[in-house]
């Protein structure tokens, strides 16, 4: 049965479908206490950014092979002779001048005013770092890319308004926030940090205990109190009319906390990010949901919902993985993984990466591999000039939650001999293109960035290991210059991503089939949403030159046939046997 608050009076505000949908949200979330007051919210908000109903749109038509994301800092790439470009600017000119033709999206992390955690400490959501440029930099680069913004939503910064008005105890700000009382037990919480979880903080009332997630800096917010939750309803909106395609909801897990409860994945939690979905269905069926969720395989897509909540989720078992794989030389792993994953709900796909701004989670190998072998690759990580980030556990035991390296020199040797490094590379990401869902490549994978050791001497933090900044002539002689790993990096990459853009094989809601290969290889084929294209793809993950008789894993192909490898343009396949050099991934039309 249909409840109807107040029907008579909203229903020309409100679209229908829309009505019905967000009172349900509202119902689950606060009750029917305030269902009337998060209506009018609602209304008032359509009317603020004149918000109509909107036809349709599948998100498969959305998305198509040609699709990749770049992730990027707002100033990952400035300076140069034109000082006077702001860093989003420089930005801007040197994707249209290098890679404009290999990427149609780019998501540029936060480039809002902060105080911490380069731009996840959010002081002002709705003005950019006048450091970084302006939102007319942002709406110009709109014009050439679909955008990618992160919504922050957990936490705030305790130099934010927000936060300096709650210390004060003005309204409505003072229930902005999440104190507690020091007595509470909150020994059940999962933690992806080994900070304090409540920081102490005075306010105009006396001393108060804050709920702290990721750091004292980082302030979570009351989602209880439903004016916050339209803070972010509105931030949402004024991103979509500032020409932002793609949100990603940011630490979006932890948002709902209830005494008692792991603070994790609540019911709640997922009622908001369905209320999210049903007004971008309704009202910006163009834009796109990614939720960011670094925990295991099934709680990551629990926000799948029934095909109701997140558009992707970020893949965060993959990097792990493909890690292990190529560093062990045992695919087993990773092949067993990704057959056992079940059919998503339509309409949603995943988010493929293999490195980002943060360092490489573990927590989403739990289950996976042996505890012995996630010790050894932390281990290895440390050997190779890398850190590793613990997290405190509900027994109080620490264990790894994630690894701090740059992905290219994750697969350096110990003794600094790069050897294998540039092939074990550019096969993880050969591998990570082939995959089912919507690549995203982090700018450090293009230029094969080193570890940038000196920017954690400077923070104190070991993901600034990951988080080097380039000047646009540095990194344009770097590009220039024959033989540089950069150069090589740059241009191995651009031609993977030339040759997966001419193929719809690869479209991100296409089949894909897994096979059992033997720990050697790892064998997957990709079908195009129409049937009329099947890619082979088969990666040597190994040493040593390869063989794999194909018939012996159920791949039947016409004897009296050669297959070229796509990327290499040569002869790999011959009488139904492929033949693999070290680390070599092949691209086969079949």
């Amino acid at each position: 049965m249909e409840v109807n608050y107040r029907e008579a009076e909203i229903k020309t505000k409100i679209a229908p479908d829309a009505y019905q949908r967000c009172l349900s949200h509202f119902l689950s979330i606060y009750g029917e206490d305030l269902v009337d007051y998060c209506l009018e919210k609602l209304e008032a908000l359509i009317d603020e950014y004149d918000l109509e109903e909107q036809e349709p749109i599948p998100v498969e038509e959305l998305w198509t092979h040609e699709d990749q994301i770049l992730i990027t800092y707002a100033d990952m790439v400035s300076g140069g002779e034109e000082d006077s470009l702001s860093p989003l600017a420089r930005q801007h000119r040197f994707l249209n001048e290098t890679i404009g033709e290999e990427f149609t999206s780019v998501h540029i992390l936060p480039f809002f005013p902060s105080s911490s955690d380069d731009g996840f400490s959010v002081i002002d959501y709705r003005e950019v770092d006048p450091e970084f440029g302006s939102w007319n930099d942002i709406v110009n680069l709109s014009r050439d890319y679909r955008l990618m913004a992160d919504l922050v939503i957990n936490h705030t910064s305790r130099q934010s308004e927000w936060f300096q008005k709650f210390l004060k105890g003005e309204e409505p700000y003072k229930d902005y926030f999440i104190s507690v009382s020091p007595d509470i037990d909150l020994s059940g919480v999962t933690r992806p940090r080994s900070s304090p979880m409540l920081t102490e903080v005075e306010t105009a009332e006396g001393s108060k205990l804050v709920w702290t997630t990721f750091s004292d800096d980082q302030k979570d917010v009351n989602f209880k109190n439903p004016d916050v939750l339209f803070e972010y309803l509105d931030i949402f909106f004024f991103y979509v009319t500032r020409g932002i395609r793609i949100i990603r909801m940011d630490a979006v897990a932890y948002i709902w906390k209830e005494i008692g409860s792991s603070c994790i994945h609540l019911p709640k939690t997922h009622e908001i990010v369905k209320l999210f979905r049903t007004l971008v269905d309704i009202y910006a069926p163009d834009v796109t949901l990614i939720t960011e969720t670094n925990v295991p395989h099934k709680e990551n897509i629990s926000y799948f919902g029934d095909g109701d909540e997140t558009h992707m989720v970020y893949q965060f078992s993959l990097p792990p993985l493909l890690l292990h794989a190529l560093l062990s030389e045992n695919s087993q792993f990773l092949t067993d993984w990704l057959s056992s994953l079940e059919p998503l709900p339509e309409g949603c796909t995943y988010f493929n990466f293999t490195s980002s701004h943060d360092g490489i989670g573990v927590r989403p190998l739990e289950g996976l591999v042996p505890d012995e072998e996630l010790t050894a690759l932390a281990e290895g990580v440390k050997k190779k000039g890398g850190f590793v980030s613990y997290k405190q556990n509900s027994d109080k035991t620490m264990s790894p939650y994630e690894l701090n390296i740059t992905w290219f020199d994750a697969f350096s040797s110990v003794n600094g001999h790069a050897g294998y490094q540039e092939k074990r590379f550019l096969c993880s990401q050969a591998i990570m293109l082939s995959l089912k869902g919507v690549p995203g490549i982090y700018f450090h994978n293009l230029t094969g960035t080193p570890n940038y050791l000196e920017g954690v001497n400077q923070t104190g933090r070991y993901r600034t290991i990951n988080r080097k900044k380039w000047d646009y002539d540095e990194l344009v002689g770097e590009l220039e210059t024959e033989g540089s790993t950069t150069r090589t990096t740059f241009d191995s990459y651009k031609h993977l991503l030339d040759v997966r853009n001419d193929h719809p094989a690869f479209h991100p809601f296409g089949e894909q089939r897994v096979y059992q290969a033997g720990s050697d290889f790892f064998v997957i084929d990709r079908v195009s949403q129409d049937g009329s294209e099947t890619i082979l793809v088969i990666s040597n993950i190994t040493s040593e030159q390869k063989e794999l008789d194909l018939s012996s894993i159920g791949i039947e192909l016409d004897p009296d046939m050669e297959y070229d490898n796509l990327i290499t343009d040569q002869v790999c396949i011959v009488n139904g046997r492929v033949s693999l050099n070290p680390f070599e991934v092949a691209w086969v039309s079949v």
